[in-house]
């Protein structure tokens, strides 16, 4: 099997290449030309002590440190099934670890044998990363947009850089509640985006075309009162109830709510009076079936993410490695 470091992802990634793999993806799912189980949240950590828990705020040696997801996925006519497993710990930022990690394996459809081992955090994150490059492609008004961030860990970067592969760009603006925000926006114009740090939330809100969401809050983040009509809202933060990054003003000033999952996003705190069939799936706008009809509209996309987008990206990650002889082939 070959095995992938993060170097080798890096070394064959490009979010152009990836944008339209992700398209496709979310077109078969909507054709139901996909096999994707329910994804389980485990708790993990539970009963570690010692070196494990002492840099993080005192708590019982029974309560989990982080969350692990199983996720499947297998994209009819692939020549591989794919499953990721992804942990989510928030104690990692203390630790100077990502809060999210993650690996995939990748088993030939014909055979049951396995063929790759990629780290898949990258992966993760440009995956994540195209549903805000492909929304502003499909939804954003016209001509060369600004883009307001709010947060700025590595999802917040990914969005950017995504939508920049996807769309022209006037300006960046880059809100988080500490000085991560002027790395963020440092490390967005190392790239060539025109980036720069904002000290309010509003500041970013009012100047976007585009607003992103990409924090692991548990409260809303901005003021929907704050938005300006036509504006696209993508948000890619909250994955379960507990989790909340818009308000309900956001949502009630919505011309229409995209989602990438609507039985999952439905059930985040970010919609919590809205049930799935209030939700358009994203790939309605991919496909055509929907979208923006005026310059005014206030479009919401939801985004949980989905094992379909990590079994496109890793096979378009794993082909594009193989044909340039990158990685590791090891026997198992």
């Amino acid at each position: 099997m070959r095995v992938l470091s993060d170097h080798d992802v890096s070394a064959v990634l490009d979010l152009s290449a990836l944008l339209p793999e992700i398209a496709a993806a979310f077109r078969k799912d909507a054709a139901g030309e996909v096999e994707r189980p329910e994804r389980p949240h485990v708790p993990i950590g539970a009963g570690l002590d010692g070196d494990r828990r002492t840099d993080m705020d005192p708590q019982s040696i029974d309560e989990p440190l982080g969350t692990g997801l199983v996720m499947p996925a297998y994209i009819h006519g692939s020549p591989y099934f794919v499953v990721k497993l992804a942990n989510v710990h928030e104690g990692n930022l203390k630790r100077g670890y990502p809060t999210v990690n993650a690996t995939i394996s990748l088993i030939a459809a014909d055979t049951g044998l396995p063929v790759g081992y990629l780290a898949g955090t990258r992966i993760t994150n440009a995956r994540t990363g195209c549903i805000g490059g492909l929304a502003a492609r499909e939804l954003a008004v016209d001509g060369p947009i600004t883009v307001g961030v709010i947060g700025a860990g590595a999802q917040a970067r990914w969005q950017v850089r995504a939508i920049a592969a996807s769309r022209e760009l006037e300006e960046v603006f880059v809100y988080s509640p500490s000085d991560s925000r002027d790395v963020c926006a440092s490390d967005l114009r190392d790239r060539g985006i025109p980036a720069r740090a904002v000290d309010t939330t509003d500041a970013a809100v009012e100047e976007g075309d585009v607003v992103v969401t990409a924090t692991t809050a548990t409260r809303p983040v901005f003021d929907g009162e704050s938005l300006s009509p036509g504006t696209l809202v993508v948000a890619v933060g909250a994955y379960e109830e507990s989790m909340r990054e818009l308000d309900d003003r956001t949502v009630d000033r919505a011309d229409r709510l995209f989602a990438d999952v609507p039985e999952e996003v439905a059930e985040t705190g970010d919609f919590p009076h809205q049930e799935p069939a209030d939700l358009t799936p994203f790939s309605a706008a991919l496909s055509g079936e929907s979208g923006r009809t005026d310059d005014e509209e206030i479009i919401v996309v939801g985004s949980v993410g989905t094992a379909v987008l990590d079994a496109a990206a890793a096979a378009f990650v794993y082909d594009r490695a193989v044909d340039a002889g990158v990685g590791t082939t090891v026997d198992l």
